[in-house]
């Protein structure tokens, strides 16, 4: 795991992209468990890597895992989702796809958050609401219009650097990025159940209305996919370690 937070280095460096090594034991752990649970009925997919840094992680290198991660969990499943991330930072989604890596059954896994970037830094409630529906809107058809592809919102967040937003405003933040988010095809999962920070929690969110589910045209059919997604999230080893 590396790139940004997530990186395993104490000082924060990113050499995993650097040896050989490194790799190889990420693929070693990938054929560990894929090989321990391909058979198990409950497995949906196995993500590869969780947010690359596109400042640290050099395209053909991450492409080149990723194919040889796909060969591995394809050895002891025909069936199981290889999930692969986008690169985090200045990177467009579907380089993965244009790089013709010759996948399938393959997830894009996106996260989008309106924070952790200069740009969102100043802008107002309306301009956050306005660049879901005109920036992440506009992605995600052109993602939808690539053939064969299925992608998931992996992350996403009612939270923003607006301060002192009303209520009203974050129903309405939240009403926007649920209208665009369940265009995904394979679904969109909340970062995260439970936190101490209220807005980062899904279940607060609800129980007080900030997020409305049933308000949102389609929410059922991606129901399913954000719960399968809490599970997943759960176990991201970088959150565990």
């Amino acid at each position: 795991q590396n790139g940004m937070e997530h990186s395993a280095s104490r000082d924060g460096s990113v050499d995993w992209p650097t040896s050989h090594d490194y790799i190889n034991k990420t693929l070693d752990v990938i054929d560990f468990l894929t090989s321990r649970y391909a058979k198990h009925p409950a497995l949906l997919g196995i993500e590869l890597l969780n947010e690359p840094s596109a400042a640290s992680v050099p395209l053909d290198i991450l492409v080149s895992y990723y194919q040889q991660g796909y060969k591995i969990v394809r050895k002891y499943s025909p069936t199981a989702y290889v999930i692969v991330c986008q690169r985090i930072g200045n990177a467009d989604p579907l380089e993965l796809f244009q790089a013709n890596a010759g996948f399938t059954n393959i997830v894009l896994d996106l996260h989008y958050y309106n924070l952790f970037d200069t740009f969102f830094v100043n802008l107002s409630s309306a301009q956050n609401i306005d660049y879901i529906y005109k920036s992440r809107e506009a992605q995600l058809q052109q993602l939808n219009n690539a053939s064969g592809l299925l992608f998931f919102i992996g992350e996403w967040v009612n939270e923003w650097n607006v301060t002192s937003g009303s209520q009203q405003e974050y129903q309405d933040f939240g009403r926007a990025q649920l209208e665009v988010y369940n265009a995904a095809s394979f679904g969109w999962a909340y970062w995260t159940l439970k936190n101490d920070r209220k807005h980062w929690d899904f279940e607060w969110n609800i129980r007080n209305h900030y997020i409305q589910l049933s308000n949102s045209p389609g929410w059922r059919a991606s129901y399913l996919m954000t719960f399968l997604g809490f599970i997943c999230s759960s176990l991201y080893l970088h959150h565990i370690l």
